[in-house]
């Protein structure tokens, strides 16, 4: 490793000097996440008038029942290539950190993962990860396009992360404007009556990356060559990978869970 990224060393009664000025600055980060949070939490919300039709392992089912009786839903946008037959690196990186679900399911919420894709390829792919998760298809349905995670210009304007296809090229983002895209969105259920709340897309996922923020705790970071960073494999911002391939050489793959 290069050494010119190795922190300076000091007393440690300069260190704490350091540290309690860092403090500071992490306080105030805190507060502003918790102003930030409020904020998402009274965002209006829109009625859900679709009736989105979802295969998952008992068969079709609607949006209302993946919320298994609960009143809150999240819904992780996941990326499957069906033309590789595996998901995404960088998705597959964040379900990777998604913990236990009793927590979530303690305060009336159910999490899930949606493709589309058919279910058969997806099931498979669970299995060769050792994942879960509920996982259910939108293949055949309006539910990806109108949520912005699939881009396809012949089914719907491209959007993605609230731009559109042009903002989306002048900005050199041209990966987002065709095929699948990572996302999370949430709904709201009072009764029967759906209400989609929230979506996220690109670098607002990076809330949902627990490996990220344990890696931002080190000196080397994430090691991914950008803000002082290291490159430490020579694959940057591609540096996920399927959690059963690190030991195989790195793919050229076009992954964007944390781009952008």
């Amino acid at each position: 490793m290069d050494r010119s990224y190795f922190p300076p060393v000091v007393s440690r009664t300069e260190w704490l000097v350091a540290r309690k000025a860092l403090l500071e600055q992490e306080k105030a980060l805190t507060r502003q996440r918790d102003a930030l949070n409020r904020a998402r939490r009274r965002l209006p919300m829109v009625a859900v008038e679709q009736d989105y039709r979802f295969q998952g392992p008992q068969g079709e089912v609607g949006l209302l029942e993946l919320f298994a009786g609960r009143s809150q839903l999240i819904v992780y946008h996941f990326m499957y290539h069906m033309d590789r037959g595996e998901g995404c690196d960088g998705c597959s990186c964040l379900v990777d950190n998604i913990g236990h679900q009793a927590h979530l399911h303690a305060r009336d919420t159910t999490l899930v993962l949606v493709s589309r894709a058919p279910l058969a390829d997806l099931e498979a792919f669970k299995r060769r990860m050792g994942w879960t998760l509920p996982w259910y298809s939108s293949y055949g349905s309006r539910f990806n396009y109108d949520y912005q995670a699939t881009a396809d210009e012949s089914v719907a304007p491209v959007e993605y992360n609230y731009r559109d296809k042009a903002e989306l090229q002048r900005l050199g983002l041209d990966y987002h404007v065709q095929g699948e895209q990572p996302g999370v969105s949430v709904f709201l259920r009072d009764g029967d009556q759906l209400f989609h709340t929230y979506s996220g897309y690109a670098r607002g996922l990076e809330m949902l990356m627990s490996s990220f923020h344990y890696l931002d705790l080190t000196p080397f970071g994430r090691g991914e060559g950008w803000d002082g960073m290291p490159d430490l494999d020579g694959k940057g911002l591609n540096w996920t990978r399927l959690h059963d391939e690190y030991e195989q050489p790195a793919a050229q793959h076009e992954c964007c869970a944390h781009k952008a």
